[in-house]
């Protein structure tokens, strides 16, 4: 593996890193209603256990509603026991075979519960970040203890891949710092 070929692999491991804490912020809720709020809740289906989206489409009534319309009609009961007994702290309602979630407001504790959630999650990014630094500077060192790049071509790389290292953590930081503000919006 060259020095290029290490570059760009962590690179694209830590946009991946990057994707996967847009992921996890989505699921962070805030006042408003999102249909990513369901994504983590499971129902039973037929034995095994599938995520809703799976049986059931979900949708925005309002910006303080979600809807479930399950797919088929005998899975309305199971739908709405797996959102109420997930830590979601939500209470759908069934109206006929229409499951409306409304998102209670949030107190002003259960935002800042939110807002350290969120910092968690971009503090975990980062340390994915830096763990992939950490990786590609070790690759880089074995190729020069290989002979097969110079002691200036390690100075050099270093220093690049700590510029992309800076440019994903600062990323990290301006989606944790949008999220928290989403939050705390009343």
């Amino acid at each position: 593996m060259t020095i290029a070929e290490i570059k760009k692999n962590t690179e694209t491991k830590m946009g991946q890193s990057i994707e996967a804490l847009k992921n996890n912020l989505a699921r962070v809720r805030t006042g408003r209603a999102n249909p990513a709020l369901l994504d983590a809740i499971h129902v039973e289906y037929y034995g095994s256990m599938v995520p809703l989206s799976q049986v059931a489409n979900v949708s925005l009534l309002d910006s303080r509603t979600i809807s479930v319309q399950p797919w088929e009609k005998n899975m309305a009961a199971k739908v709405e026991k797996a959102i109420r007994e997930s830590d979601l702290g939500l209470n759908p309602a069934s109206m006929g075979d229409l499951i409306r979630v409304p998102m209670p407001p949030m107190s002003e504790e259960r935002r800042k519960e939110m807002t350290k959630l969120a910092r968690n999650e971009g503090e975990n990014a980062k340390i994915a970040v830096r763990n992939l630094r950490r990786d590609a500077n070790e690759g880089v060192k074995k190729l020069v203890k290989d002979k097969e790049a110079s002691e200036d071509d390690q100075k050099r790389s270093e220093a690049e891949i700590q510029k992309i290292t800076d440019k994903h953590i600062a990323e990290v930081d301006t989606l944790v710092a949008a999220k928290e503000q989403d939050i705390m919006a009343v």
